[in-house]
């Protein structure tokens, strides 16, 4: 006698962050097909798009209250895609294939390192800052010099590729901004950081997220904390909150 069982309805809020995730991998197969056609530019701003969706999809878990391991674990592997093994590729096909066996190695070594990274996060992770440059970030980096048109040595993008992937598996702390409450930030230095990015984009054009990740990775190793620069000093929360 066989027993039917009744079939479970997901409710929306598990399934939208995970249709958000959807878009991050698209970002990231989109990037491979453009590479094998030659496109690395526009590979690269794909990089880009899929952070929006890494974004979005945990924002929106969190907003819902449908955040579950399915969502981490699927997110994990969209990363792996978009910003470890894309950005690998790009520096390969750009400027690393001349270099043989030895291009394809560091290129490998960086889509290593970020799975690792991941792995890692998704295991023991602790809240404050991030240890290790987080793979957006990592990806983002490699992407941004393409887009930037820096004419590398192909040893300097193997060089770079292997330095990031490190960084990525190191304990060096990196700034989070996840754990900074709106009320908690000071205003100023959002708009100073929101103004000083601006004015790279207007001046530098396309050569501006490589600066502005360059600073981010810079700011690790040099130990500053963004998430305590952003953020108010105690005294002046408690008069805010006199104030409301």
């Amino acid at each position: 006698m066989t027993k039917h069982r009744k079939k479970e309805r997901l409710p929306f809020r598990k399934i939208a962050p995970n249709m958000i995730t959807s878009g991050n991998l698209l970002c990231g197969m989109m990037g491979l097909i453009l590479l094998f056609h030659g496109r690395p530019v526009p590979a690269s701003w794909l990089v880009f798009i899929a952070v929006f969706f890494d974004f979005m999809d945990g924002r929106i878990a969190r907003r819902l209250g449908g955040g579950s391991q399915f969502g981490l674990e699927f997110d994990s592997l969209a990363d792996v895609v978009s910003f470890g093994v894309v950005p690998a590729m790009i520096m390969y096909t750009e400027y690393a294939s001349t270099l043989g066996v030895a291009g394809v190695l560091a290129a490998s070594f960086f889509a290593l390192c970020g799975a690792l990274r991941l792995a890692r996060f998704n295991v023991v992770h602790m809240p404050g800052p991030f240890q290790g440059l987080p793979i957006p970030a990592g990806g983002l980096f490699l992407a941004s010099i393409v887009l930037a048109g820096v004419p590398l040595h192909p040893l300097a993008a193997a060089f770079f590729c292997l330095a990031t992937g490190a960084l990525m598996i190191s304990s060096v702390p990196y700034g989070s901004l996840k754990g900074l409450r709106k009320e908690q930030g000071d205003r100023r230095k959002f708009l100073f950081v929101a103004c000083a990015v601006a004015a790279s984009f207007f001046s530098l054009k396309s050569a501006a997220p490589l600066l502005v990740m360059s600073v981010y990775i810079v700011s690790g190793l040099v130990g500053f904390n963004w998430e305590k620069w952003l953020s108010r000093p105690a005294g002046n929360e408690d008069i805010a909150e006199k104030n409301v």
